[in-house]
C-alpha cells in the first residue's frame, strides 16, 4: 500500500494532530519534561488559535485519556443547552429548526474546562506554562492557513454588513487576510493573560491556580462578557433573521466539567474505548459488532464486498443513533443492549447483497424507535442535508473540527477531538477575541425525541475520539475531524490497520469512504439515502460493482476524505508510534 510519509517510532514520546503548529509544541511539551497530558492540553489550546474555522475557546471537547494500565476516562467538555431554551420558545419565533449560526445555536463552552480539569487532574505544568504556546502564537502571529483564509473570504460580506465584530478581528486590515500572512488575535491573547493573572492572584499551588482560572472562565470577567454579548443585540443567523442569545451567566457559572466511563467492545484483541452516547462514538462500537459476523479478511480490503458490509453495516449503527443517542443523564438510552451481541445478531440479518436505502434503526430490549418527522429514509431524499453550517447568502462553508493525540514513554495516552466556536459561527465577543459555538443546532425542535431541545442538556454531538486498549494497557489512540464522517472514516482506518495489516501511515493513507445516507446532524439536517463517497484511488472495478448494487456513489478526489491522526505503543518492543494525515497538507506527527 502506497504511503505518503514513514509511520514514525521511537521510545520517547509522540504527537500527532491536525497542524503541524500544534504537533510542535505538543513535542516541545514533552522535551521540556511534561508528560503525555501536559502536552495534549497545550496543543488543544495552540488549535484554538491557528484554527479559528475549525474550533475555538467558545467551542468544546471529548478528551480520552488512559494510564499504561488503565482505566480510560472521558473527560467531558460538552456543554448544555441554556435554562432558558425550549421548544416552545424557538417555535415562537418561527424556527423549525436550530440555526446553524448566530446565537440560538450557543451552548455552554465546554473546551476550557475539560483541558483544564485533565490538566489539574493528571497533567504536571502550571496554567501558565501549557498557555504560554497558545498566548505567544495570538500575540506574535502564526501563518495563515489557505483553509482558514477562504473561510474569511466567504464570510467577508458577513462580516462586513452584519458581523461587524468579527471584521474587527479577521479583517483588521481592511480585508480578508491572505494565505500564509501573519495572523494574530491579540485580543484572545490579552484574555489568556487575564485568565492565567487572576487565577495566580487567587491561588498559590498549580491544581488550586487551574481550578481558579476555570472559575475565572465559568464565573468571573469571561461569563459576564459571555452574557453580556448575548442579551447586548440580535445577531443575524441562518434563518435569515437576527435574533438574541438565551445563554446566561447562570448558564456558565452552574456547568462543570465531568470525568465518565467510556463505552467499550472487544474486537480482534484490543477494547475500542468511545464517549457515551450524549456523542456519536457508540457507533463505531455497533458498527464492529456487526462486522465481527462477516469474513473481511476473505472479502479484501477496499473490496466491492468489502466496502459494501462496511457500509451497510454503518447505516445500521447510524440508524440507531437517530433512533436512540442522547445525553443519558436525561433520558434512557438503551446502551448496554444496543453493543449486546444478540442485538448485532439480529441486526446483522439485514445487510443483504444489495445497497439498502431505508433508515432502518431497530427496537433493543422490544422499545419502538421514534425518528424525527420525514427521516423515513425514502430514496427522494427528501428527509431533513449534507454538510455543516451554512453561512447565509454569501455562500456556505463548513464548520469542522480538529484533532490530536499523544502518548509519553509512560505510556500515559490522549486522544482529544476539539471542536466548535468557528470563526463563521457566530460575532466575535469584542472583548474576549473569540465567538461562542452552535451545538446546539444538534437539538430538534420536534417533542418527545431524545435528542429534542430542552434546558441544561448536551447537544448529542459527532466529536468522536477513540482509545483503545490491549490486556488493559493503551496502546492505540486516533480520531478525525469530519462530523458525521468521523466515526465512519476512523472504522476505515482502524479495520486497515486489524484486517490489512497496515501500519498507521498507511493505514491514514488508504482510499477513504464514507456514506451519507443518514440525516446530517448540522443544519439543515438533511440526507441522501444510498449515497456512498469514494476517493477516486478506489479500484474503477469496485465503484462498478457497487451501483450494480444499487449504490448511489460518488468518486470524490483521490485525496480529499478525512483527516486522521493517530499514536500508538507497541506492548512487545515498548516502541511508540505515529503517523498523521496528508490530506489539507497540514497535520504531522513528530516523536522520536
Amino acid at each position: 500500500m502506497f504511503t505518503t510519509r514513514p509511520e514514525l517510532a521511537g521510545s520517547f514520546g509522540m504527537v500527532a494532530s491536525t497542524h503541524w503548529i500544534a504537533s510542535a509544541c505538543g513535542m516541545s511539551v514533552l522535551e521540556r519534561g511534561g508528560n503525555a497530558v501536559d502536552a495534549a492540553v497545550a496543543a488543544g489550546f495552540v488549535l484554538q488559535v491557528v484554527e479559528p474555522h475549525l474550533n475555538g475557546p467558545g467551542g468544546d471537547v471529548p478528551i480520552l485519556v488512559s494510564g499504561p494500565q488503565g482505566p480510560v476516562q472521558v473527560y467531558c467538555g460538552q456543554g448544555t443547552s441554556p435554562a432558558a431554551a425550549s421548544i416552545e420558545h424557538y417555535r415562537a419565533l418561527g424556527l423549525d429548526l436550530v440555526p446553524g449560526t448566530g446565537l440560538l445555536a450557543a451552548v455552554v463552552p465546554g473546551a476550557f474546562g475539560a483541558w483544564t480539569l485533565l490538566l489539574e487532574q493528571l497533567g504536571t505544568w502550571s496554567l501558565r506554562d501549557v498557555l504560554a504556546p497558545a498566548m505567544a502564537y495570538a500575540d506574535d502571529g502564526f501563518p495563515l492557513l489557505p483553509a482558514t483564509a477562504r473561510t474569511i473570504r466567504t464570510v467577508e460580506r458577513l462580516f462586513r454588513d452584519d458581523w461587524t465584530t468579527s471584521a474587527q478581528t479577521y479583517l483588521s486590515e481592511g480585508a480578508a487576510p491572505q494565505a500564509g500572512s501573519r495572523f494574530r488575535n491579540r485580543v484572545l491573547a490579552a484574555t489568556y493573560r487575564r485568565i492565567v493573572a487572576d487565577a495566580e492572584a487567587a491561588a498559590a499551588g498549580r491544581e488550586e491556580q487551574i481550578a481558579a482560572g476555570r472559575a475565572v472562565f465559568y464565573r468571573g470577567f469571561v461569563a459576564e462578557e459571555i452574557a453580556r454579548f448575548c442579551a447586548a443585540a440580535p445577531v443575524l443567523d441562518t434563518s435569515g433573521r437576527r435574533h438574541l442569545g438565551l445563554l446566561s451567566g447562570d448558564d456558565l457559572a452552574g456547568w462543570e466539567p465531568t470525568v465518565e466511563d467510556p463505552v467499550s467492545v472487544d474486537y480482534r484483541g484490543l477494547t475500542v474505548h468511545k464517549t457515551g452516547p450524549w456523542g456519536q462514538g457508540p457507533v463505531l462500537l455497533q458498527s464492529l459488532r456487526l462486522l465481527e459476523g462477516f469474513d473481511l479478511d476473505a472479502m479484501g480490503l477496499l473490496s466491492a464486498d468489502y466496502v459494501h458490509t462496511v457500509t451497510e453495516c454503518a447505516k445500521l449503527a447510524f440508524a440507531d443513533r437517530e433512533a436512540w443517542y442522547a445525553d443519558p443523564l436525561h433520558v434512557d438510552v438503551p446502551m448496554e443492549e444496543l453493543l449486546s451481541p444478540s442485538y448485532a445478531e439480529q441486526r446483522r440479518r439485514l445487510v443483504g447483497a444489495e445497497a439498502s436505502h431505508e433508515l432502518r434503526p431497530g427496537s433493543p430490549g422490544g422499545r419502538t424507535p421514534r425518528l424525527p418527522t420525514g427521516t423515513s429514509a425514502a430514496p427522494s431524499g427528501s428527509w431533513a442535508g449534507a454538510g455543516e453550517p451554512a453561512v447565509l447568502a454569501d455562500g456556505t462553508t463548513s464548520g469542522d473540527t480538529c484533532h490530536v493525540d499523544v502518548v509519553d514513554s509512560t505510556g500515559l495516552m490522549v486522544s482529544a477531538t476539539p471542536s466548535g466556536g468557528w470563526l463563521q459561527s457566530s460575532p466575535v465577543i469584542p472583548e474576549l477575541g473569540f465567538c461562542l459555538g452552535t451545538r446546539a443546532q444538534m437539538f430538534w425542535l420536534e417533542p418527545g425525541l431524545p435528542t429534542s431541545l430542552a434546558g441544561g442538556r448536551r447537544p448529542r454531538t459527532t466529536l468522536s475520539p477513540s482509545l483503545a486498549t490491549r490486556d488493559g494497557s493503551a496502546c492505540l489512540a486516533f480520531g478525525t475531524p469530519g462530523g458525521d464522517q468521523q466515526d465512519q472514516w476512523q472504522l476505515a482506518f482502524l479495520l486497515a490497520h486489524l484486517h490489512g495489516g497496515l501500519d498507521l501511515q498507511a493505514a491514514i493513507d488508504a482510499p477513504m469512504f464514507h456514506t451519507a445516507h443518514f440525516p446530517s446532524s448540522f443544519y439543515p439536517r438533511r440526507a441522501e439515502p444510498g449515497r456512498v463517497v469514494l476517493e477516486a484511488r478506489v479500484e474503477p472495478a469496485v465503484v462498478d460493482v457497487l451501483r450494480q448494487r444499487g449504490h448511489d456513489v460518488e468518486v470524490a478526489d483521490p485525496w480529499s476524505q478525512g483527516r486522521l491522526s493517530a499514536v500508538a505503543r507497541d506492548l512487545g518492543s515498548g516502541f511508540l508510534r505515529a503517523g498523521a494525515n496528508p490530506r489539507g497538507m497540514q497535520g504531522y506527527a513528530a516523536g522520536r
